[in-house]
């Protein structure tokens, strides 16, 4: 089986071109190859496959075999990798996932995709539908206890459930400690990616992420969708800013017109390799 290791900002993932090879059991396939130590090493695994509705659909698994139903970054990737790898010539393509078709705008300089602009769609703030357990119809600002600490949380779904709290200092965050009683908080009844952001500026926000499924990662794509929701409505920052995360940054910009929010950034092939 041949694959391709790519990256949207950090956040890798492991290519498997489904036009040519066929993966019947993708669940521990994702499991194997993801680990870092014994495998190839990644934050999951993404299958390129035909679509009777769009250009191609996606079917994302993260490290632990589960399945996702968006991944902004790694939709990316397979705008990047549909061009360059010639299964396309169009620079706006549609991507079947389980939370939809997105549409994707690809930059081309030189006949190399430089960044991808995705139509993300509409957050979805009602709580029900993230889902997320709660009283009141949304799930802005409110405390969650997990262990020993309470946070305040907004929880958005970007196609993916999103906790996202705001913290004075990222940096100083033990990630491996507070994510995983977050990510399984009784609240969640899918599990749940969880945020931490940071306000720079009005314009300016910096991110770390635990991954639902992936343990940290150095970037979020839905991820940072949501928490730049969430930081509008919380009033700390514009709906068009900056995400600074550990693999680099995305740029965000939540539409006021048609409520859609649009996530641009790059991706990077890393390596072919064949198993």
């Amino acid at each position: 089986m041949k694959f391709t290791k790519m990256h949207g900002t950090g956040n890798d993932y492991i290519y498997i071109n489904c036009f040519e090879e066929t993966i019947v059991e993708p669940v521990p396939l994702a499991v194997e190859l993801s680990d870092r130590h014994f495998g190839v090493g990644a934050d999951g695994i993404i299958l390129i496959c035909p679509s009777d509705e769009a250009d191609f659909k996606m079917r994302m698994f993260n490290a632990d075999g589960s399945e996702g139903k968006m991944c902004g970054n790694g939709i990316r990737c397979i705008g990047k990798y549909v061009y360059e790898r010639h299964l396309t010539d169009k620079t706006e393509i549609m991507v079947e996932t389980l939370s939809g078709i997105k549409k994707l705008q690809l930059q081309i300089e030189n006949g190399v995709v430089k960044t991808i602009r995705v139509d993300m769609g509409e957050p979805v703030i009602h709580a029900a539908d993230i889902p997320v357990l709660s009283e009141s119809p949304e799930f802005i600002n409110q405390p969650v206890t997990a262990g020993d600490l309470t946070y305040m949380m907004t929880c958005v779904s970007m196609g993916n459930p999103h906790g996202v709290i705001f913290v004075d200092d990222t940096a100083a965050l033990d990630l491996p400690r507070i994510g995983p009683p977050l990510e399984n908080h009784p609240i969640f009844p899918e599990r749940a990616n969880i945020e931490f952001v940071q306000r720079i500026d009005d314009k300016t926000l910096k991110m770390r992420v635990w991954e639902r499924g992936s343990g940290e990662t150095l970037a979020c794509g839905t991820g940072a969708c949501a928490a730049l929701v969430a930081s509008v409505l919380n009033n700390k920052s514009r709906r068009r800013a900056k995400l600074l995360l550990s693999g680099g940054e995305l740029h965000i910009d939540w539409n006021e017109i048609n409520n859609h929010v649009y996530l641009s950034g790059s991706a990077e092939f890393v390596f072919d390799g064949e198993i």
